[in-house]
């Protein structure tokens, strides 16, 4: 399995909140300046990929809140590219201080075309680009379960209409 993409960040004192650890809403612009620095590892930068006309917009995040981060906690940022479908590329996080994960975050983005915004197939080489931190798929199973057999009698079909 590929290495995950790796960017750190030290937390601000602006980033807690009165309870002094880090608000909730700031987990996703961390998320937001690791991938950024994903795409400068895979593209060169992020204006790369929108000089080449496409654009990426966020269709769903998910997180799952294990441990809070605190003001001047250095923080590791995981990026893994979990999937990459037709026009989707969901990306995995995880927010850690040393060995401790603090929180897991998945994104999903869609690749769109800049000017219109309209859904854009992922072209070869931003999948190129990424590859490096793609994850391994998942191995077919050794012996799959064979397809339902065929009724021994199958249902006789409906008779036909009398007269």
């Amino acid at each position: 399995m590929p290495e995950p993409f790796i960017h750190h960040l030290r937390v601000r004192f602006a980033e807690c909140d009165p309870q002094g650890v880090v608000f909730n809403s700031h987990y996703l612009a961390y998320v937001d300046v690791a991938i950024t620095e994903l795409w400068r590892a895979a593209l060169g930068n992020y204006q790369t990929m929108l000089d080449r006309g496409v654009d990426v917009v966020v269709a769903e995040a998910r997180l799952r809140f294990r441990s809070p981060a605190r003001f001047d906690d250095e923080l590791r940022l995981e990026v893994a590219v979990a999937h990459m479908g037709n026009t989707s590329i969901i990306s995995q996080h995880r927010i850690c201080r040393q060995d401790e994960l603090l929180v897991e975050v998945e994104i999903r983005h869609v690749t769109v075309d800049r000017a219109t915004l309209a859904k854009l197939p992922i072209p070869d080489w931003l999948r190129g680009g990424l590859s490096p931190w793609l994850l391994a798929p998942e191995p077919a199973p050794a012996n799959p379960a064979p397809a339902d057999p065929a009724p021994a009698n199958p249902a006789p079909a409906d008779p036909a209409p009398a007269g």
